[in-house]
């Protein structure tokens, strides 16, 4: 079931398991879950080993939390090494990108308004 079918058969409220939850691979090494709400996302994300997500900005505000493994953040032009309880906020339009370390890396963000471009088309 796809998010937006899990989302118009409950559209109050959702109570959802991330094990039934379709995974995406958007681009080589990312996995990615979704669960969305009328203006808010949440997206649990698997990074394979040393993969590098270039340097970006968008008008969403962004929350991350790591989950497993860490990751050097690149933020506004500083350098941030992140691990497992480390929680992020990236404000709308701030700078940021992120590498892999050694490891795989699970990533929990949390995106206000939705991320349109993340929803199938």
């Amino acid at each position: 079931m796809s998010t937006t079918q899990a989302k118009l058969s409950n559209p109050s409220w959702q109570h959802v398991n991330w094990s039934t939850i379709p995974i995406e691979q958007p681009a080589e090494g990312i996995e990615r879950q979704m669960v969305v709400g009328d203006t808010l996302m949440i997206c649990r994300f698997r990074f394979a080993p040393n993969l590098v997500t270039p340097e970006h900005s968008h008008r969403h505000e962004q929350m991350s939390i790591v989950v497993q493994g860490r990751v050097r953040f690149f933020v506004e032009g500083k350098e941030r090494v992140a691990s497992p309880g480390d929680v992020l906020h990236f404000p709308s339009d701030c700078r940021h990108g992120a590498t892999m370390m050694d490891e795989e890396v699970v990533l929990i963000d949390i995106f206000t308004p939705i991320r349109e471009d993340f929803l199938a088309k």
